[in-house]
């Protein structure tokens, strides 16, 4: 243990302390800015000039899609789509409207269809090097009206359509494509790419999306070799919110969008926009027109007509392909910082360069290289801890708030994201406080930069986008360090600064991405952040043996994640506009006249716990639920009709044999299940709606086809089997609604559907033996 340095005089001591304090009060100022400057601008007026975008009038469009649920195959969702047409033919757009059948994600036994009505409209250029495609979905969730998610979208594009139609024409083909049955299964984007004759040479997509309903529209999702475009948008969008490492993110991630299928196709490179805060009200019935904030509207708008019109003339035949490599990008209050991905290894590699030279000048002030490797393994503990400490803070609120248990994120979170904050500086400051007088200032200084260099090579090699995440701040970290003890200070408020603008902002982003529910990647970002500023930091505890004013330091921290945690308690309540969400479904057997409540609730709250209980398998296979334990428990037999299944045709042709059904729902349905046994056997194709299955899903012998949005006058399907026994279809359709089933009471105001495919779910099954 190294030998206790003399107390510093006071006037000494007041000075360090007054100066870390000013140091950490601009850098605060310097973090609000970089948050801020991400939030988006104030909403255009109606009457703004007909060449700009104008939030108002675009919500106007969003009022006229969200009025109600529209889901795909709906009367609701057809008036959509005539009215859509008629506003793009209106703007002078040749519009058409594609009707096809699509395709999903299809795996060995399994895949999605459905019955879909595109709408695609030209706007061309004046001598085109290749098609612009702006695309939004027109469908929404069967739980909510979806005014975010995605008829801001719509509306956005439809706004920067007009606006571009008022000012000069463009070099570039726009192509507006508003696809069908996103919700259901991303088959819209698919029959668009497979069959539409404007997708076969491919193009530059803009996708627009949305999972909350506020907060700056986020650039989440690119094509490989993003740098040109990446150029294209740092140069065009007035509210730049963009990250390589969210790309890197979303690319590790199961989740698709439109884009996505596009991408897949091969013929597109393109760039996908979303908002993400206010996620509470994502996909239930309170994602309304009047709770979407018309300044991200505003900033969606901006940004998809700017970067139209610079992509509009371009050379699109060159940014139709990928580039070379990925830049790597990140906000900053001024605008957006760019450089290439040939930087990258760069850049991590002198970072722990850096540190070994950091390293070595330590040793030659007197901290010892042991010392050193013990600071770089403790720095660990913090990005541990801090995590874990904010997960922690979730569960306890789920415990003194049940409602919570069933969210991502509370529906205003923000005093809830700042008390997550302070509880992280909790973590650092006691774990600094414990150790700064047993290692030293520098051992955990250079440490800390250590465990960040490392990180930096981590992800240079795993996820290149986010490398700069790390090796920035580590670069001038290591800089700062070198200085001399007089300009310390000074140094290391440099150092920070350079960790706050590259830090912050990601971690502003990252708490609505993930919610409350996911923070523990914010937090460990947060305490990247404090492990960089330890040399500021410094100044705040006594230079002399002082234990009580050592521990002040985090005790303060405590307190103020104390109160900020009262104050989100206090600030966000369960009301009729917010209310708590649940799931709970309704299963019945037709053929028996088995029926069973279930929620997909990991800890069914109040309101589904009235009609489940033990977590059980249920015993025949129903849509999202199948092989999986869900909170259940006995229902009465609602007489419910199930679909009818007509022999069409029956024919053998050696070892195989062809079937064809025509299933008709009898009630109302989004969609229908074809599960086919084949009784030993193997499918060797299928066709729904002259759509051929794709050629992943058979070759089994069972075949799941879940199809959206059936005909009114029955789905017509074909299967040919080869081998096998005697055939076995049953069918399950589902609708959306418990209101009128047996034993269901009406939920009270401050309870209300979530945002899941399994709320309000009611699934009739029945089998139908083919012989």
């Amino acid at each position: 243990m190294p030998a206790s340095r003399p107390s510093a005089p006071v006037p000494e001591r007041r000075g360090r302390l007054l100066g870390s304090l000013a140091v950490l009060l601009l850098l605060a100022g310097l973090a609000a800015w970089s948050v801020l400057a991400l939030q988006p601008p104030a909403p255009a007026p109606a009457d703004a000039p007909a060449t700009a975008f104008s939030a108002a009038r675009a919500g106007v469009t969003v009022e006229e899609i969200a009025g109600e649920v529209h889901l795909t195959g709906s009367d609701a969702h057809a008036r959509v789509v005539d009215g859509l047409v008629a506003q793009l033919t209106a703007l002078g757009l040749d519009t058409r409207v594609q009707n096809a059948v699509g395709t999903g994600q299809a795996g060995p036994g399994e895949t999605e269809m459905a019955r879909l009505r595109n709408v695609v409209a030209v706007l061309p250029g004046t001598a085109s090097t290749g098609r612009l495609f702006l695309v939004a979905h027109t469908d929404s969730v069967e739980t909510g009206p979806g005014a975010a998610d995605d008829a801001a979208g719509v509306a956005a594009l439809l706004e920067t359509v007009r606006a571009l139609t008022a000012g000069e024409p463009l070099r570039n083909d726009v192509v507006v494509v508003l696809t069908d049955a996103e919700e259901a299964c991303l088959c819209g984007a698919e029959a668009f790419a497979a069959s539409h004759p404007l997708a076969a040479q491919g193009g530059v997509v803009l996708n627009l999306e949305a999972r909350g309903t506020s907060g700056p529209p986020i650039a989440f999702e690119t094509s490989r070799g993003n740098a040109a475009l990446a150029e294209r948008y740092a140069a065009a969008v007035p509210h730049p919110v963009a990250s390589s490492f969210a790309v890197e993110v979303y690319r590790t991630l199961p989740n698709d969008t439109d884009l996505s299928v596009l991408l897949a196709d091969g013929g597109f490179t393109g760039v996908n926009t979303a908002f993400i805060d206010g996620s509470a009200a994502y996909h239930t019935p309170q994602d309304t027109p009047s709770r979407l904030d018309r300044r991200t509207l505003q900033a969606l708008g901006d940004n998809t007509l700017a970067l139209t019109r610079e992509l509009g003339g371009a050379d699109l035949a060159a940014l139709a392909r990928p580039a070379p490599d990925d830049a790597t990008y990140f906000p900053l209050p001024t605008g957006l910082a760019r450089y290439p991905g040939s930087l990258i290894w760069p850049l991590a590699a002198a970072a722990v360069l850096g540190v070994v030279l950091l390293a070595a000048v330590d040793r030659r002030r007197g901290s010892s290289l042991p010392r050193t490797l013990l600071g770089t393994a403790a720095a660990l503990v913090p990005l541990v801890l801090a995590p874990l400490a904010v997960g922690g803070l979730w569960r306890l609120l789920a415990l003194v708030r049940p409602g919570y248990a069933g969210m991502t994120d509370p529906w205003r979170p923000g005093w809830f994201r700042l008390a997550a904050v302070a509880l992280v500086a909790v973590v650092v400051l006691a774990w600094y406080a414990l150790l700064r007088r047993r290692l030293g200032e520098a051992a955990l200084r250079t440490g800390a930069l250590a465990v960040l260099a490392v990180l930096a090579a981590v992800l240079a090699g795993l996820a290149p986008g986010g490398s700069y995440l790390a090796a920035l701040p580590v670069l001038a970290g290591v800089l700062a360090g070198l200085l001399p003890a007089r300009v310390a200070l000074l140094g290391g408020a440099v150092a920070g600064a350079v960790a706050v603008v590259v830090l912050a902002p990601t971690v502003a982003l990252f708490f609505p991405a993930l919610g409350l529910a996911g923070a523990a990647a914010p937090a460990a970002v947060v305490a990247l952040l404090l492990l960089a500023l330890l040399p500021v930091l410094e100044g705040l505890f006594p230079a002399g043996p002082a234990p009580w004013r050592t521990l002040a330091v985090p005790a303060a921290a405590a307190g103020l994640a104390l109160l900020l945690t009262a104050a989100g308690l206090a600030v966000d309540r369960f009301d009729q506009q917010h209310p708590v969400p649940s799931r709970l479904a309704y299963a019945l057997e037709a053929d028996t006249g088995e029926a069973w409540w279930f929620s997909t609730e990991a800890r069914p709250g109040e309101e589904a716990a009235r009609y489940v209980g033990t977590p059980r398998t249920l015993p025949h296979d129903y849509p999202y639920v199948r092989g999986v334990p869900v909170a259940a428990g006995p229902a009465e037999d609602a007489g419910l009709t199930p679909s009818t299944v007509e022999v069409l045709e029956d024919r053998r042709t050696g070892d195989e044999r062809t079937v064809t059904v025509r299933v008709t729902p009898q009630r109302a349905v989004g969609f229908v299940v074809l599960d086919l046994d084949t009784g030993g056997g193997r499918v060797v194709a299928a066709r729904a709606e002259a759509r051929d299955v794709p050629a992943g899903a058979v070759g089994e012998d069972r075949l799941w086809l879940t199809f959206h949005a059936p005909p009114e006058q029955g789905l017509e399907a074909t299967v040919t089997v080869a081998g096998g026994g005697p055939l076995r279809l049953r069918v399950v359709d589902g609708s959306t609604g418990l209101d009128g089933l047996p034993g269901f009471e009406p939920r009270p105001p401050t309870v209300d559907t979530a945002g899941s495919h399994t709320a309000d779910l009611v699934v009739v099954g029945a089998t139908t033996d083919l012989g």
